[in-house]
Formats: C-alpha cells, structure tokens, sequence
C-alpha cells in the first residue's frame, strides 16, 4: 500500500490508505458512460413499463336473498312462520305479490278489486292481510287460537290455485293511490311528534323514523322501549294504528329495534303451507 496525503478544510494532513489495483479498476470502469457509447447500450425500460397494470375487474350488484329460503323450483313454494305470541303468521312465498311496495287490508270491503286478499278473506277467520313483496302476513279474528296449521294449509292451497288461474292478484288501483315518500315521511314524522313520543316518553322511549321505501315504512324503538318485553305488543297495537290514521295508505311497519331481552318479537319455526 502507499500513503496519500489529503489536505483537509482545516490544513491538516490525514493519511488514507488507497487500493492502487481497485484505483485502476475505477478508471477502467468509469461511472458514467461516455456519450459515444451510450447508443450502443441496451436503453433501460421506464417505470411505467415494468410496473404491474392494475387490473379491472367488472363488479355487479347482485340482490341479497335470505339463505336458501327456497330452492330453485318452478313449483309454488309457500312457508307459514307464526309469531312466537300465535296472533299472527307470516307466509312466504317464492313468486312477487307486489314489487317495491306493501298494503295493508284492514277487512273484506277493503279488498275490493284484489282478488288475492278477496279469496283470502273468504276463507274465513281472516282479520287483516299485509302484502309486501314476497311476503304477506295474516292476523285472525278469534285471538284465542294459536295453531295455524290447518288454517295455514287451507291459505297455501288457496294461493296456489290463485296463482295457476294466473291474471291480476292486486288491484291496480293500490300503487295508484300510494302517495309519494315524502308525503309518507312527513306524516309519520308528525305521528311521531304529535302522538307516538309523547305516549311513550313516561316510560323513558323514543320512536325515531329511520326509513321510508316506497309506502314501506322503518323504525326504532328506543330508550325505555329498547328491549322490553311489551315493546312488541306496544309496537303493533300502538304505534301500527296511530300510524295508519295519520297515513291510511302506509304498508308495512317495521321495527329494528334489537330486542335482546326478552322474548324475540320477530317470526319464528316455519310451517310448510
């Protein structure tokens, strides 16, 4: 090795030991390439080039289905759910009663022109009748009976045979006379304000609008009616008939409130109808 002497910024001399083989290695091997060769050179891809192109994929909205609630069949399937108190039942059924929108029958003379609920209604022991979709849930005159089996099956073979005649199930006039959401909105809100809240305040509720879709209507119970084990009788008897007097043409009514104690306030167990 031989000593090379630098001088510093501050004029003092450091010995630095230097490589005279790697010295010669660098000269031969310069950093930079000279102008003149750079044309021979293999030109470097740019970044653009060897980054991975994203890829696009093609999303489609698919509609949510409850899990396998029917398998895949031509044949007209009907399930009954009675709710756990037995005043009411909720068929469904795999074929559209009423796309987008919901109605409520409150007795014989309201089913006029709909024969569905006409045919319904004449099976006797039928109160009121809510179709919404592919659904539609039936209360009874006579409170006291809570087996819905045989009237569930008397329902099913009546549908069926409604459905096989084929022609028009509802009314057209019903989606003519459903007023617009907003009008809907505005009048279960009032409901709420005028009537609904104030009656439950003195248990510590609250009532609160969270949706109206079509004539279908969303709502939350909360406060002291937050899991409590009248709330759905409250709900139903209550608020269901205030509404409806301030909105004759509102359809289904739906709580979402999360019952936890208690009893669970929504259909349970299934019938084949």
């Amino acid at each position: 090795m031989e000593k090379v002497s630098t001088q510093s910024t501050a004029d003092v001399s450091v010995p630095i030991e230097k490589n005279t083989t790697e010295s010669r290695q660098e000269e031969v091997v310069p950093s930079v390439l000279p102008v003149e060769s750079v044309g021979e050179t293999i030109e470097r891809p740019s970044r653009d080039e060897y980054e991975e192109k994203p890829v696009v994929r093609r999303v489609i909205q698919a509609p949510v289905i409850d899990e396998e609630l029917f398998p895949e069949s031509q044949e007209i399937l009907i399930k009954a759910q009675p709710s756990p108190t037995g005043d009411q039942c909720m068929f469904r059924i795999n074929r559209n009663l009423l796309e987008g929108y919901s109605w409520f029958f409150s007795g014989f003379e309201s089913a006029e022109g709909s024969p569905f609920a006409e045919r319904l209604f004449s099976l006797g022991d039928v109160a009121t009748i809510l179709v919404h979709e592919t659904a539609f849930t039936l209360t009874r005159e006579d409170k006291t009976i809570v087996d819905w089996k045989p009237l569930a099956i008397e329902v099913g073979k009546a549908v069926r045979e409604l459905l096989a005649d084929g022609g028009t199930l509802l009314s057209p006039k019903i989606i003519a006379e459903i007023p617009s959401e907003n009008e809907i909105r505005e009048g279960i809100q009032k409901a709420i304000d005028e009537e609904v809240n104030p009656g439950v305040a003195g248990h510590g509720g609250n009532v609160t609008l969270l949706s109206v879709t079509g004539n279908t209507v969303t709502i939350k119970m909360g406060g002291g009616c937050q899991g409590c084990s009248a709330a759905d009788l409250t709900l139903k008897q209550g608020i269901h008939t205030t509404f409806r007097k301030y909105v004759p043409k509102v359809g289904a009514i739906y709580d979402e409130t999360d019952h936890a104690a208690g009893l669970n306030p929504f259909f349970q167990g299934e019938l084949n109808a």
